[in-house]
């Protein structure tokens, strides 16, 4: 099934490619069909065109702890921290902070 609504999202996607939602589902898309590392050059892709997208922050993060790589982890949800209080998101803002807490202790 996700291979199916991957395919309707990449379709999708090419009629509007810049769409940032259908980027993020995507990458979402992948991660559940058990490619992490194309979920995360998906949200690296949409985060270097908008890195304003708050949530793909937290989500990259997870990603990469899931891969092993915690520093890049700490990196993102550094950086999604700085964006979410500029925004004054704090809600994201302290799910980031919790996200990076668990991997520090």
């Amino acid at each position: 099934m996700a291979t199916d609504r991957l395919s309707q999202l990449e379709e999708l996607l090419k009629e509007d490619p810049r769409d940032s939602f259908l980027q993020y589902g995507i990458a979402l898309e992948y991660a559940k069909k058990g490619d992490v590392p194309e979920a995360i050059a998906r949200i690296e892709k949409l985060l270097s065109e908008k890195p304003d997208y708050l949530g793909a922050y937290y989500q990259l993060g997870q990603y990469y702890e899931v891969e092993g790589n915690n520093e890049e982890a700490i990196d993102i949800y550094k950086k999604g921290i700085i964006l979410a209080q500029k925004t004054g998101n704090t809600k994201t803002m302290n799910e980031l902070r919790e996200a990076m807490q668990q991997i520090e202790s």
